[in-house]
Protein backbone atom coordinates (compact mmCIF):
# COMPACT_ATOMS: atom_id res chain seq x y z
CA UNK A 1 0.00 0.00 0.00
CA UNK A 2 1.38 3.39 -1.00
CA UNK A 3 -1.01 5.35 1.26
CA UNK A 4 -1.26 4.32 4.90
CA UNK A 5 -3.15 6.89 7.00
CA UNK A 6 -2.03 5.12 10.17
CA UNK A 7 1.49 6.50 9.68
CA UNK A 8 0.15 9.88 10.81
CA UNK A 9 -1.25 8.30 13.99
CA UNK A 10 1.77 6.27 15.07
CA UNK A 11 2.87 8.34 18.08
CA UNK A 12 1.65 11.25 20.23
CA UNK A 13 3.99 13.82 18.65
CA UNK A 14 2.78 13.18 15.11
CA UNK A 15 -0.85 12.98 16.19
CA UNK A 16 -0.49 16.39 17.87
CA UNK A 17 1.14 17.88 14.78
CA UNK A 18 -1.70 16.89 12.44
CA UNK A 19 -4.54 17.53 14.89
CA UNK A 20 -7.18 19.57 13.07
CA UNK A 21 -9.32 20.86 15.95
CA UNK A 22 -8.14 22.51 19.17
CA UNK A 23 -10.26 23.07 22.27
CA UNK A 24 -9.26 25.20 25.23
CA UNK A 25 -10.87 27.21 28.02
CA UNK A 26 -10.63 30.23 25.70
CA UNK A 27 -13.53 28.77 23.71
CA UNK A 28 -15.85 28.32 26.71
CA UNK A 29 -18.55 30.49 28.29
CA UNK A 30 -19.81 29.31 31.68
CA UNK A 31 -23.50 29.86 32.59
CA UNK A 32 -24.65 30.78 36.10
CA UNK A 33 -28.10 31.04 37.69
CA UNK A 34 -28.48 34.02 40.02
CA UNK A 35 -30.97 34.49 42.88
CA UNK A 36 -31.54 37.33 45.29
CA UNK A 37 -30.36 36.91 48.87
CA UNK A 38 -27.21 35.85 50.71
CA UNK A 39 -25.48 32.58 51.49
CA UNK A 40 -27.37 30.64 48.80
CA UNK A 41 -25.84 27.78 46.81
CA UNK A 42 -28.80 25.59 45.91
CA UNK A 43 -28.17 22.61 43.66
CA UNK A 44 -30.59 22.17 40.77
CA UNK A 45 -32.16 18.72 41.06
CA UNK A 46 -32.47 18.12 37.32
CA UNK A 47 -29.04 19.61 36.56
CA UNK A 48 -26.59 18.21 39.15
CA UNK A 49 -23.27 20.02 39.75
CA UNK A 50 -25.01 23.33 38.93
CA UNK A 51 -26.53 25.77 41.38
CA UNK A 52 -28.65 28.81 42.00
CA UNK A 53 -26.19 31.30 43.47
CA UNK A 54 -26.62 34.40 45.56
CA UNK A 55 -24.22 37.16 44.59
CA UNK A 56 -21.95 36.90 47.64
CA UNK A 57 -21.14 33.24 46.96
CA UNK A 58 -21.09 33.72 43.20
CA UNK A 59 -18.25 36.24 43.57
CA UNK A 60 -16.16 33.56 45.29
CA UNK A 61 -17.06 31.04 42.58
CA UNK A 62 -16.07 33.48 39.85
CA UNK A 63 -12.69 33.93 41.51
CA UNK A 64 -12.29 30.15 41.56
CA UNK A 65 -13.15 30.02 37.85
CA UNK A 66 -10.55 32.65 37.01
CA UNK A 67 -7.90 30.50 38.69
CA UNK A 68 -8.57 27.69 36.19
CA UNK A 69 -8.57 30.02 33.21
CA UNK A 70 -12.28 30.70 32.67
CA UNK A 71 -13.01 34.37 32.01
CA UNK A 72 -16.33 34.46 30.11
CA UNK A 73 -19.65 33.97 31.88
CA UNK A 74 -23.37 34.30 31.19
CA UNK A 75 -25.87 35.19 33.93
CA UNK A 76 -29.50 34.07 34.12
CA UNK A 77 -31.83 35.51 36.81
CA UNK A 78 -34.14 33.25 38.81
CA UNK A 79 -37.02 35.35 40.15
CA UNK A 80 -39.81 34.61 42.60
CA UNK A 81 -43.29 34.85 41.09
CA UNK A 82 -43.98 37.98 43.15
CA UNK A 83 -41.56 39.94 40.95
CA UNK A 84 -43.08 38.79 37.66
CA UNK A 85 -45.81 40.51 35.68
CA UNK A 86 -47.25 40.46 32.16
CA UNK A 87 -44.90 43.16 30.86
CA UNK A 88 -41.64 42.16 32.63
CA UNK A 89 -41.28 45.56 34.31
CA UNK A 90 -38.82 44.23 36.90
CA UNK A 91 -36.32 43.52 34.09
CA UNK A 92 -35.37 47.19 33.97
CA UNK A 93 -36.33 48.28 37.50
CA UNK A 94 -33.75 50.32 39.41
CA UNK A 95 -33.74 47.84 42.31
CA UNK A 96 -33.33 44.77 40.07
CA UNK A 97 -30.90 42.39 41.83
CA UNK A 98 -29.70 41.07 38.47
CA UNK A 99 -28.58 44.52 37.35
CA UNK A 100 -26.95 45.13 40.72
CA UNK A 101 -25.08 41.84 40.33
CA UNK A 102 -23.73 42.93 36.94
CA UNK A 103 -22.45 46.18 38.43
CA UNK A 104 -20.86 44.41 41.39
CA UNK A 105 -19.22 41.65 39.34
CA UNK A 106 -17.73 44.12 36.88
CA UNK A 107 -16.39 46.20 39.79
CA UNK A 108 -14.74 43.17 41.41
CA UNK A 109 -13.55 41.54 38.17
CA UNK A 110 -13.26 44.14 35.41
CA UNK A 111 -11.18 41.73 33.33
CA UNK A 112 -13.96 39.18 32.80
CA UNK A 113 -16.44 39.15 29.92
CA UNK A 114 -20.02 39.08 31.18
CA UNK A 115 -22.96 38.13 28.98
CA UNK A 116 -26.61 38.73 29.81
CA UNK A 117 -29.94 37.18 28.89
CA UNK A 118 -32.44 39.41 27.04
CA UNK A 119 -35.92 37.89 26.98
CA UNK A 120 -39.16 38.32 28.86
CA UNK A 121 -39.59 34.77 30.16
CA UNK A 122 -37.58 35.07 33.43
CA UNK A 123 -39.64 38.15 34.33
CA UNK A 124 -42.99 37.27 32.74
CA UNK A 125 -45.98 35.97 34.65
CA UNK A 126 -46.90 34.15 31.42
CA UNK A 127 -43.52 32.41 31.11
CA UNK A 128 -43.13 33.39 27.46
CA UNK A 129 -40.28 35.25 25.76
CA UNK A 130 -42.63 37.86 24.34
CA UNK A 131 -45.67 39.88 25.32
CA UNK A 132 -48.84 37.79 25.42
CA UNK A 133 -52.29 38.99 24.38
CA UNK A 134 -55.27 36.62 24.17
CA UNK A 135 -52.92 33.65 23.94
CA UNK A 136 -50.85 35.14 21.10
CA UNK A 137 -47.20 36.17 21.36
CA UNK A 138 -46.97 39.74 20.05
CA UNK A 139 -43.77 40.41 18.13
CA UNK A 140 -43.50 44.16 17.53
CA UNK A 141 -45.04 45.09 20.88
CA UNK A 142 -42.35 43.03 22.63
CA UNK A 143 -39.42 44.95 21.13
CA UNK A 144 -39.71 48.12 23.30
CA UNK A 145 -39.71 45.93 26.42
CA UNK A 146 -36.57 44.16 25.24
CA UNK A 147 -35.05 47.55 24.43
CA UNK A 148 -35.57 48.82 27.97
CA UNK A 149 -34.15 45.58 29.37
CA UNK A 150 -31.08 45.72 27.12
CA UNK A 151 -30.39 49.37 27.86
CA UNK A 152 -30.59 48.76 31.61
CA UNK A 153 -28.10 45.90 31.27
CA UNK A 154 -25.73 48.03 29.19
CA UNK A 155 -25.90 50.80 31.79
CA UNK A 156 -25.05 48.23 34.47
CA UNK A 157 -21.87 47.28 32.59
CA UNK A 158 -22.68 44.15 30.59
CA UNK A 159 -20.19 43.29 27.84
CA UNK A 160 -22.39 41.12 25.59
CA UNK A 161 -26.17 41.12 25.28
CA UNK A 162 -27.74 37.72 24.65
CA UNK A 163 -31.19 38.17 23.06
CA UNK A 164 -32.74 34.71 23.47
CA UNK A 165 -36.33 35.69 22.65
CA UNK A 166 -36.46 34.91 18.88
CA UNK A 167 -38.67 37.88 18.07
CA UNK A 168 -38.32 39.13 14.48
CA UNK A 169 -36.32 42.35 14.13
CA UNK A 170 -35.08 42.48 17.70
CA UNK A 171 -31.36 42.67 16.84
CA UNK A 172 -31.79 45.88 14.81
CA UNK A 173 -34.07 47.31 17.50
CA UNK A 174 -31.56 46.62 20.28
CA UNK A 175 -28.60 47.85 18.22
CA UNK A 176 -30.40 51.13 17.58
CA UNK A 177 -31.28 51.52 21.26
CA UNK A 178 -27.69 50.86 22.31
CA UNK A 179 -26.13 53.14 19.71
CA UNK A 180 -28.53 55.98 20.46
CA UNK A 181 -27.41 55.80 24.10
CA UNK A 182 -23.70 55.69 23.11
CA UNK A 183 -23.25 52.03 24.04
CA UNK A 184 -21.64 51.28 20.71
CA UNK A 185 -19.08 48.93 22.28
CA UNK A 186 -21.67 46.59 23.80
CA UNK A 187 -21.78 43.41 21.72
CA UNK A 188 -24.82 41.36 20.71
CA UNK A 189 -24.69 37.57 20.61
CA UNK A 190 -27.93 36.69 18.82
CA UNK A 191 -29.69 33.44 19.62
CA UNK A 192 -30.07 32.98 15.87
CA UNK A 193 -31.10 29.35 15.43
CA UNK A 194 -32.87 28.64 18.72
CA UNK A 195 -34.95 25.54 18.24
CA UNK A 196 -38.18 24.54 19.98
CA UNK A 197 -36.31 21.75 21.71
CA UNK A 198 -37.09 19.13 24.34
CA UNK A 199 -33.58 19.65 25.79
CA UNK A 200 -34.44 22.79 27.80
CA UNK A 201 -36.21 21.13 30.74
CA UNK A 202 -33.56 21.47 33.47
CA UNK A 203 -32.93 25.11 32.55
CA UNK A 204 -36.60 25.91 32.98
CA UNK A 205 -36.54 24.11 36.32
CA UNK A 206 -33.59 26.27 37.39
CA UNK A 207 -35.41 29.51 36.60
CA UNK A 208 -39.01 28.34 37.13
CA UNK A 209 -39.63 29.91 33.73
CA UNK A 210 -41.66 27.31 31.84
CA UNK A 211 -44.63 28.71 29.88
CA UNK A 212 -47.77 28.83 31.97
CA UNK A 213 -49.70 27.57 28.93
CA UNK A 214 -49.03 26.62 25.34
CA UNK A 215 -45.53 26.24 23.92
CA UNK A 216 -42.90 28.34 22.13
CA UNK A 217 -43.25 26.91 18.65
CA UNK A 218 -44.55 30.12 17.08
CA UNK A 219 -41.21 31.86 17.74
CA UNK A 220 -38.59 29.15 18.30
CA UNK A 221 -37.51 27.17 15.24
CA UNK A 222 -38.81 23.82 14.03
CA UNK A 223 -36.19 21.11 14.78
CA UNK A 224 -36.83 19.69 11.29
CA UNK A 225 -35.49 22.82 9.56
CA UNK A 226 -31.91 23.67 8.65
CA UNK A 227 -32.17 26.13 5.73
CA UNK A 228 -34.39 28.36 7.84
CA UNK A 229 -31.37 28.89 10.10
CA UNK A 230 -29.57 30.54 7.21
CA UNK A 231 -32.38 33.09 6.81
CA UNK A 232 -32.29 33.85 10.54
CA UNK A 233 -28.50 34.24 10.37
CA UNK A 234 -28.63 36.58 7.38
CA UNK A 235 -31.19 38.77 9.11
CA UNK A 236 -29.31 38.90 12.43
CA UNK A 237 -26.03 39.78 10.72
CA UNK A 238 -27.66 42.49 8.59
CA UNK A 239 -29.26 43.89 11.75
CA UNK A 240 -25.92 44.17 13.57
CA UNK A 241 -25.27 40.92 15.46
CA UNK A 242 -21.62 40.42 16.42
CA UNK A 243 -22.05 36.68 16.99
CA UNK A 244 -24.73 34.19 15.98
CA UNK A 245 -25.67 31.20 18.09
CA UNK A 246 -27.09 27.73 17.54
CA UNK A 247 -29.11 26.30 20.43
CA UNK A 248 -29.09 23.41 21.33
CA UNK A 249 -25.66 22.31 20.13
CA UNK A 250 -25.16 18.56 20.32
CA UNK A 251 -28.28 17.61 18.36
CA UNK A 252 -27.67 20.43 15.85
CA UNK A 253 -24.01 20.03 14.87
CA UNK A 254 -25.03 20.09 11.21
CA UNK A 255 -26.59 23.54 11.70
CA UNK A 256 -23.43 24.83 13.41
CA UNK A 257 -21.35 23.60 10.48
CA UNK A 258 -23.81 25.05 7.95
CA UNK A 259 -23.78 28.52 9.50
CA UNK A 260 -20.00 28.44 9.94
CA UNK A 261 -19.60 27.85 6.19
CA UNK A 262 -22.15 30.47 5.14
CA UNK A 263 -21.81 33.30 7.68
CA UNK A 264 -19.37 36.17 8.06
CA UNK A 265 -19.42 36.49 11.87
CA UNK A 266 -18.30 34.11 14.62
CA UNK A 267 -20.66 31.22 15.40
CA UNK A 268 -21.30 30.09 18.97
CA UNK A 269 -23.13 27.06 20.31
CA UNK A 270 -25.12 26.47 23.49
CA UNK A 271 -24.53 23.03 25.00
CA UNK A 272 -27.87 23.16 26.81
CA UNK A 273 -29.07 21.81 30.12
CA UNK A 274 -30.76 18.65 28.86
CA UNK A 275 -27.69 17.63 26.88
CA UNK A 276 -25.55 18.01 30.00
CA UNK A 277 -28.06 16.40 32.37
CA UNK A 278 -28.04 13.17 30.35
CA UNK A 279 -24.26 12.97 30.71
CA UNK A 280 -24.41 13.64 34.45
CA UNK A 281 -27.00 10.90 34.88
CA UNK A 282 -25.13 8.29 32.82
CA UNK A 283 -21.82 9.10 34.52
CA UNK A 284 -23.46 8.80 37.93
CA UNK A 285 -24.60 5.28 36.96
CA UNK A 286 -21.07 4.41 35.91
CA UNK A 287 -22.18 3.78 32.31
CA UNK A 288 -19.74 6.28 30.76
CA UNK A 289 -16.43 7.91 31.62
CA UNK A 290 -17.37 11.51 32.49
CA UNK A 291 -14.09 13.21 31.61
CA UNK A 292 -13.75 11.45 28.25
CA UNK A 293 -17.36 12.06 27.24
CA UNK A 294 -17.35 15.75 28.20
CA UNK A 295 -14.13 16.35 26.29
CA UNK A 296 -15.45 14.52 23.22
CA UNK A 297 -18.76 16.40 23.23
CA UNK A 298 -17.14 19.82 23.49
CA UNK A 299 -14.59 18.87 20.83
CA UNK A 300 -17.41 17.85 18.47
CA UNK A 301 -18.89 21.35 18.74
CA UNK A 302 -15.53 22.95 17.99
CA UNK A 303 -15.02 20.57 15.06
CA UNK A 304 -18.43 21.56 13.69
CA UNK A 305 -17.24 25.16 13.67
CA UNK A 306 -18.23 26.79 16.96
CA UNK A 307 -15.92 29.67 17.89
CA UNK A 308 -17.40 29.73 21.38
CA UNK A 309 -19.38 27.22 23.45
CA UNK A 310 -21.75 27.99 26.32
CA UNK A 311 -21.61 24.89 28.50
CA UNK A 312 -22.31 23.76 32.06
CA UNK A 313 -19.26 21.51 31.61
CA UNK A 314 -16.95 24.53 31.34
CA UNK A 315 -15.38 24.46 34.81
CA UNK A 316 -15.04 20.69 34.88
CA UNK A 317 -13.29 20.80 31.50
CA UNK A 318 -10.98 23.56 32.73
CA UNK A 319 -10.05 21.35 35.70
CA UNK A 320 -9.42 18.42 33.34
CA UNK A 321 -6.86 20.57 31.52
CA UNK A 322 -5.29 21.66 34.81
CA UNK A 323 -4.64 18.00 35.66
Amino acid sequence: MLIRPRRNRKNPAIRAMVEETHLSVDHLIYPFFLVDGKGIQQEIASLPKNYRWSLDLLLKELESCLHVGLNKFVLFPALPDALKDATATYSYAEDNFYLEAIRTIKTHFPEIVLMSDVAMDPYSSDGHDGLVSEGKILNDETLPILGKMALAQAQAGIDILGPSDMMDGRIAYLRNVLDAASFTDVSIMAYTAKYASAFYGPFRDALNSAPKYGDKKTYQMNPANRREALLEAQLDIEEGADFIMVKPALAYLDVIAYLKETSSVPVTAYNVSGECAMVYAAADKGWIDYESIVSEILLSMRRAGANGILSYFAKDFANFLKK
